[in-house]
């Protein structure tokens, strides 16, 4: 019952510093979010507001655009490196070994920088949805923070679970695969050089 209740208070604890973070993150967003008073812009504010909305929804849509285009770029690569890694595999003799070895390596660079760019986009699009919802706290309605908050706001898997939980796994089954390639030449490499350097039985 002890550790049952310590575990309670830990996580109490944790929600409580997570709510303050964020609380306090969205007070920074609004300090410079916030340009000119509507006092001294003038009647068009609200105009301007709404089309600074729209420009800013079509900039968040853009980058999941361009998100979309580099998973399939970097998809493509990846599924035609292990193509070709297996076709050679069926015409590879000896010195074959030493180009897998540097083409596994330089596709493990690849596929690390495939899921650098995967946070990087996650990153900054979540970084952009908060503005949006910082935006709408001064319109009429507020949809994307309602329909945030209608799936738990990611928190909940029953009701939502980011798709950028699953796509940064990607790179890291073709990470492993390319591992295997290297270790499986390397063991190829050895295994056939102690082959040769076997003296034949007189």
């Amino acid at each position: 019952m002890t550790e049952e209740k310590e575990k309670k208070s830990e996580a109490v604890v944790e929600q409580d510093t997570r709510e303050e973070s964020i609380q306090a993150q969205t007070s920074i967003i609004k300090d410079f979010l916030l340009g000119a008073a509507t006092d001294s812009y003038g009647d068009k504010y609200h105009d301007h507001l709404l089309e600074q909305y729209k420009k800013y929804l079509d900039m968040a849509d853009k980058l999941s655009d361009r998100r979309s285009a580099a998973n399939t770029f970097f998809l493509t690569i990846n599924t035609g490196l292990i193509s070709a890694f297996g076709l050679m595999n069926l015409v590879s003799d000896k010195r074959s070994n030493f180009l897998f070895i540097t083409g596994g390596i330089a596709a493990i660079l690849l596929s690390y920088s495939w899921y650098r760019l995967i946070r990087a986009y996650r990153d900054l699009g979540t970084a952009k949805f908060k503005v949006v919802h910082e935006i709408e706290a001064l319109l009429p309605i507020r949809p994307f923070d309602a329909e945030w908050e209608a799936v738990g706001r990611g928190e909940n898997r029953k009701l939502y679970w980011p798709f950028t939980h699953i796509e940064r796994f990607v790179p890291w089954i073709f990470i492993l695969l390319y591992g295997f390639v290297i270790a499986y030449s390397v063991y190829r490499l050895y295994f056939s050089t102690v082959i040769v350097d076997i003296p034949p039985v007189v």
